[in-house]
């Protein structure tokens, strides 16, 4: 018996070395392959769509599959990348042209703005004043933004390789996802019984009703943004559409894209397209967010709407944008967890206080 415990002690040793190895391994991609992962299963019924189109072919469809993301999730930062690359390289002659050409008298206007308006028109009539101040103001700001851009570029080219990565490992997961869903059934089943595969059922559910919620709203605000841009006239509404689309995924808001561009328009002179698209940003492109994405993440959970905004803001700031999924998806489990655990109890209180016939 005593050689018996060495050897289960020995084996449990090594199945421990064995598991801290491979998380040490595997750790520098943990996020790629959790994003791929969420992508998956997400997406999981279209594959399934292509599969049957694809008579049954599953390396054929997971082939198709993965193209299909890689130009839906890649194509658009290759665009806005573009897009951007030039006006930035431009932006520290534009700021010398600018203090060669010297500043223009504020407008009247500015002086109306509320509680700021009279100190943003003295400092501006000081800076057209005195030159000098402006052009030393400028070269500083733009030795920081140059700064600042070159460390916003490579954080993003971090993301951009990160998300490729993800979008190539879809391939596998596709492929072999039945049967990696199979096996962590039956290991689930085998540690846990029924309860571990109604959890993963929650999980899986949770996560995909959060993305359809989030990433559909994003994509329906992207669309009324982008079609109110072009109608008023605001250049790059495709670029600007791109943006509300992130800044909807990340639960900051389309304000932040809808209100300068009508701020722009009531200073160009344009004061009926301003109204419009101060009418259009506030009722509809912000509006849609409070009907639509509810409506998404109702349908395939029963977590109630304040534990899945908590959990999605908790989950940004605890584990980054991945936490926008992984948030929601503990909150569900826990949530799923507490509500069993009390009916039980509920079910046995119950049952003690029944009466007993004779």
């Amino acid at each position: 018996m005593e050689t018996d415990r060495i050897e289960q002690l020995a084996v449990i040793a090594i199945l421990g070395v064995l598991v801290v190895g491979c998380v040490v391994v595997l750790q520098p991609f943990f996020a790629a392959l959790l994003w791929a992962v969420i992508l998956v299963c997400s997406t999981w019924p279209a594959f399934a769509w292509i599969e049957r189109r694809c008579a049954g072919h599953r390396s054929l469809a997971a082939l198709v599959m993965t193209l299909v993301l890689a130009a839906a999730l890649l194509g658009p930062i290759v665009f806005v990348g573009s897009s951007i690359t030039g006006p930035l390289k431009a932006l520290p002659e534009t700021a010398r042209a600018l203090i060669e050409r010297g500043l223009p008298q504020p407008p009247d206007w500015v002086h109306e703005i509320p509680f700021v308006g009279e100190r943003v028109d003295l400092t501006w009539r000081e800076i057209v004043a005195d030159p000098k101040t402006l052009g030393g103001n400028v070269d500083q700001v733009v030795r920081l933004g140059t700064d600042w851009m070159l460390q916003m570029g490579a954080r993003l080219g971090g993301g951009v390789l990160e998300l490729a990565l993800s979008v190539i490992a879809t391939f596998f997961f596709y492929r072999d996802g039945k049967v990696a869903g199979e096996t962590l059934h039956a290991i689930s089943n085998k540690l846990a019984g029924a309860r571990a595969t109604k959890l993963i059922a929650v999980a899986e559910t949770t996560m995909n009703s959060v993305v359809y919620g989030i990433l559909g709203t994003g994509l329906a605000q992207a669309l009324l943004a982008t079609f109110g841009l072009v109608l008023a006239g605001v250049p790059g509404a495709l670029l600007w559409g791109f943006f509300t689309f992130l800044l909807s995924i990340v639960m900051i808001g389309a304000p932040l894209i809808w209100l300068p561009a009508t701020i722009w328009l009531l200073s160009q002179g344009r004061m009926e397209w301003g109204i419009f698209m101060a009418v259009w940003g506030f009722f509809v492109v912000s509006g849609v967010d409070n009907f639509l994405k509810p409506y998404f993440i109702s349908r395939g959970t029963t977590l109630p709407l304040l534990l899945v905004f908590c959990g999605v803001l908790g989950g940004v700031l605890a584990f980054g944008l991945l936490g926008i999924f992984i948030g929601p998806t503990l909150l569900a489990i826990a949530f799923t967890l507490i509500a069993e655990w009390s009916t039980a109890e509920r079910k046995k209180a119950s049952a003690v206080d029944e009466p007993t016939w004779p």
